[in-house]
């Protein structure tokens, strides 16, 4: 792998892109000169969302990879290190498999429910550790990672969720103290609300018949990009809290 040059763009990888965050994301960091690896379990809406981020004028690629799958997802991130050569940042969001499913209160959660929540965090830390050597050698770059209002407010009704969003928080601000001194910045998105145009935003106000009327509970995925962009570019705190929820 070769070191950048001064003229090479940086590189961010999006994983969990969607129309909502991910992709506003993913905007963001194009406006400030970055090439984008967009990285999502289904490429169905990837030719849409290059074709939206080209006409931007900003260089992205797609690929494949769900993030349960630890060998498929090690194999998209050195493929994205081999085509350009070093990756800068790191946006980690995936989002719940099933949109539908309504997640057992922590009343009633199981260690089997813990384990099946924290699947989704784990591959944070295979993440890290794939992307995280080179940072450090090249002595600089970004990891920021989006979880829910639980990790910070009880929510018993999130049950296991809950949990794993308190992991991957924990696990984003130990990265910040541990890492701030090699110039590695981490940062940590904590979103209470539905994010516009997300896919659970689509779902729930195309059914208000069963999920009722969301009102005013959502949030600007632009306006939370703005923040995951200013905390890589300031690097003066470790998180930021978006809260509609009350």
């Amino acid at each position: 792998m070769s070191a950048p040059t001064s003229s090479d763009p940086k590189v961010a990888v999006v994983i969990g892109v969607g129309p909502g965050l991910g992709m506003s994301v993913a905007h963001r960091f194009g406006r400030e000169g970055y090439a984008l690896a967009l990285v999502s379990r289904s490429d169905t809406r990837h030719a849409d969302y290059v074709a939206s981020l080209a006409a931007a004028g900003i260089d992205a690629g797609s690929y494949v990879a769900d993030v349960r799958d630890g060998e498929r997802l090690g194999a998209v991130l050195d493929a994205v290190a081999e085509r350009y050569g070093h990756i800068d940042a790191v946006y980690y969001g995936p989002g719940a498999l099933d949109l539908d499913a309504r997640p057992e209160s922590i009343t009633e959660t199981d260690s089997a429910g813990v384990r099946e929540a924290m699947s989704w965090m784990y591959p944070a830390v295979d993440v890290v550790n794939k992307v995280l050597p080179g940072m450090v050698e090249r002595g600089d770059g970004v990891l920021v990672f989006a979880g829910g209002l639980s990790a910070v407010v009880p929510m018993p009704m999130l049950g296991a969720l809950a949990v794993s969003s308190a992991a991957l928080r924990n696990y984003a601000l130990t990265l910040n103290a541990a890492l701030a001194e090699q110039k590695i910045y981490v940062g940590n998105l904590v979103i209470g609300g539905l994010i516009e145009r997300g896919d659970i935003h689509q779902l729930l106000t195309a059914h208000p018949e069963r999920y009722g009327n969301i009102g005013e509970r959502t949030l600007n995925p632009d306006d939370i990009a703005d923040a995951a962009w200013e905390l890589a570019a300031r690097r003066d705190r470790a998180e930021v809290t978006f809260n509609v929820l009350g």
